[in-house]
C-alpha cells in the first residue's frame, strides 16, 4: 500500500507547531538515476518506467500523446463502463506492450481497429499483444473496453489513493502517486504526460467535473454526457473525474482564462473562499511567472479525506480546506503540474515549493516576518531528531511525503537566505519557465540554482538540508539574514 498523503500538516502554521511524520531510516542510500525504459530482445515493452521507488509504475516502449476516455457511471449500482483510446508513438519496434489498469474487467482490446490479444499480470498490468508488430516511431491507437465496480477506498479513510465514494452517493478519483488507473488504462508515471479528453455519462440529476475546458453536454434517454478537454499535457495522477450533484459557478481571469468551480452538497459555503482564486493566481503569477494552464477553478468535496490534491487546472479540495490550502494547490499548477517530477524521489520540487508559497502569501498579505517564523519553528524542532531525520531527497519509497511539508518549507526559506532575494526570485520564475510542460529532476534543480546564484558553491548547503538526515550545522541553518 502507498503511504497516506498527510496534507493536513500544511494547514498548520509552523510558527505555532510543526507536524512530525514517520521517519525515514538514517543513512538510507539515495536513489540512483532511473534507467531508461527498455524493450526486450523479443520486442516487448518493459513492465515499468524505471522509477526506483515504484518500479512497476508506467511502461516502456511507447510515448502516449493523448487519452480519449469515455465512461458511463451509475451511482446507484456503482458500475463503471469504459471505452478508452490511447494514442501513442512507439519508441522501438513492439510485438507486445503493457498498460496499467487496476481491477475492472476488460472485454476487448483493439489496435488501429484490429483485435489484439491481452492478459492480466500482477496488480495492474494489462499485457497487450498486437495482431501485427508495431513499427518503431509509428503512431498507433489502442482501444480498451472495460467495466465493473472500480476498486474502492474505504469512505473517509485518511490518505487513500484511487476511486472513492462520496457522501451524496457520487464518486471521485483522487490520489498520489496513483488514481488514474482505477478508472482508465494508462501509462501511469509522471514522465509520460499527454493530452486528455473525457466524455462521462451519468444519470440525469448528476454532473461531472474534470480537468481543462468544458466541451459541451449531451442528454439522451435519461442520461447526460459531460465532455472535458485538457489540451495542456498532464501527468496521469493529475487527471480526475468527480460525480456529484454539483453547484457550479463560472467566471474568467482578467486574461480571459475560464474559471469553473464546483461545490458538493453541504459545502456551498466554500464559494467565498474560492472567490479569492483570481487574487491568488495573480499573486502566484507575480512570483512564478504567467499562469501555465488553460483553465482554472476548484472541486470542493464534502469529504473528510486527509488531503487536497493539485488535479491539473482544477484542484480537488477536502472539506477542511482553508485559504492556505488553496494557495498551496494552485502553486502546484507551476511546481508539479506544469513542471512534473522525473521520478518520485524528486517530490520536494513539488511539495517544498507549494508549501513555501503559503509562506510567501502570508509575508505579502499578512506582513508576516518570515525570518522570525523560521527561527521560531527551528527553535521548536531543535531537539526533535525524528523531524530532521526526514530526508527531502533520497527519502526512500513510501517516505516521499514525510518531510516535504514541514522540514521542506524551512529548507526553502534557508535557501532563499543563502542565495539572496534577487537570485531566489529568479529561481522561482526561471525554473518553471525553463521546464514548462515537461519533467525535471532534483539534480537538475541543484545545478540550476548554483548557476543562478552566480556559481556560489552550494554543495554543503544542499547536502545538509536535502540529502541529510540530521539538523544542519549553524552555517547552513542560519545563513544570510538568519545569522545572529
Amino acid at each position: 500500500m502507498d503511504q497516506p498523503r498527510q496534507r493536513l500538516a500544511m494547514a498548520l502554521t509552523l510558527a505555532a507547531a510543526l507536524v512530525v511524520s514517520c521517519t525515514s531510516e538514517p543513512g538510507q542510500a539515495e536513489p540512483t538515476a532511473a534507467p531508461s525504459p527498455t524493450v526486450s530482445a523479443a520486442g516487448a515493452g518493459s513492465e515499468g518506467a524505471g522509477d526506483e521507488y515504484y518500479p512497476d509504475d508506467g511502461n516502456g516502449g511507447y510515448d502516449v500523446g493523448d487519452y480519449n476516455v469515455s465512461v458511463s457511471y451509475d451511482p446507484g449500482s456503482q458500475r463503471l463502463d469504459g471505452d478508452t483510446t490511447v494514442t501513442a508513438t512507439a519508441t522501438a519496434a513492439l510485438n507486445q506492450f503493457n498498460l496499467d489498469l487496476n481491477g475492472l474487467d476488460v472485454a476487448g482490446v483493439e489496435i488501429d481497429g484490429k483485435p489484439a490479444k491481452f492478459s492480466r499480470s500482477g496488480q495492474h498490468e494489462l499485457v497487450i499483444t498486437p495482431a501485427e508488430p508495431i513499427a518503431d516511431k509509428s503512431t498507433f491507437h489502442t482501444r480498451v473496453r472495460y467495466s465493473g465496480k472500480p476498486t474502492q477506498a474505504e469512505a473517509g479513510q485518511l490518505g487513500v489513493n484511487g476511486w472513492q465514494l462520496a457522501k451524496s452517493g457520487g464518486a471521485f478519483a483522487a490520489g498520489e502517486p496513483h488514481s488514474a488507473t482505477f478508472w482508465f488504462p494508462a501509462n501511469d508515471h509522471p514522465t509520460d504526460k499527454a493530452t486528455f479528453h473525457l466524455a462521462a455519462r451519468v444519470p440525469n440529476g448528476w454532473s461531472v467535473m474534470s480537468n481543462g475546458l468544458e466541451d459541451g453536454t449531451e442528454e439522451k434517454d435519461g442520461w447526460t454526457t459531460f465532455k472535458w478537454s485538457e489540451k495542456t499535457r498532464i501527468a496521469t495522477y493529475l487527471t480526475t473525474i468527480s460525480v456529484d450533484k454539483w453547484t457550479i459557478e463560472r467566471g474568467k481571469l482578467p486574461d480571459g482564462t475560464p474559471i469553473v468551480s464546483a461545490y458538493a452538497p453541504g459545502v456551498e459555503n466554500k464559494k467565498q473562499l474560492e472567490s479569492r482564486l483570481p487574487e491568488i493566481l495573480a499573486f502566484l503569477s507575480e512570483k512564478f511567472g504567467p499562469y501555465p494552464q488553460d483553465a482554472a477553478g476548484g472541486i470542493y468535496l464534502n469529504e473528510d479525506i486527509g488531503f487536497s490534491l493539485e488535479t491539473q487546472t482544477r484542484p480537488t479540495y477536502a472539506k477542511w480546506t482553508n485559504l492556505e490550502t488553496v494557495v498551496h494547490e494552485n502553486a502546484h499548477q507551476w511546481f508539479g503540474d506544469s513542471v512534473s517530477v522525473a521520478k518520485w524521489a524528486d517530490i520536494c520540487l513539488n511539495e517544498c515549493f507549494a508549501s513555501y508559497a503559503q509562506w510567501l502569501w502570508t509575508e505579502a498579505k499578512e506582513h508576516q516576518n518570515l525570518d522570525q517564523r523560521y527561527k521560531t519553528a527551528v527553535d521548536k524542532m531543535k531537539t526533535r531528531d525524528a523531524f530532521w531525520a526526514n530526508k527531502l531527497y533520497g527519502m526512500g519509497q513510501g517516505n516521499e511525503f514525510h518531510g516535504v511539508y514541514d522540514k521542506g518549507v524551512l529548507a526553502i526559506h534557508a535557501l532563499r537566505r543563502q542565495i539572496g532575494d534577487e537570485a531566489f526570485g529568479k529561481v522561482l520564475k526561471e525554473w518553471p519557465a525553463t521546464h514548462k510542460d515537461g519533467n525535471a529532476s532534483w539534480s537538475q534543480f541543484e545545478e540550476f540554482v548554483q548557476k543562478t546564484a552566480g556559481g556560489q558553491d552550494l554543495r554543503g548547503f544542499f547536502d545538509a538540508w536535502f540529502h541529510g538526515d540530521k539538523m544542519p550545522a549553524d552555517q547552513y541553518l542560519f545563513p544570510g539574514s538568519l545569522h545572529g
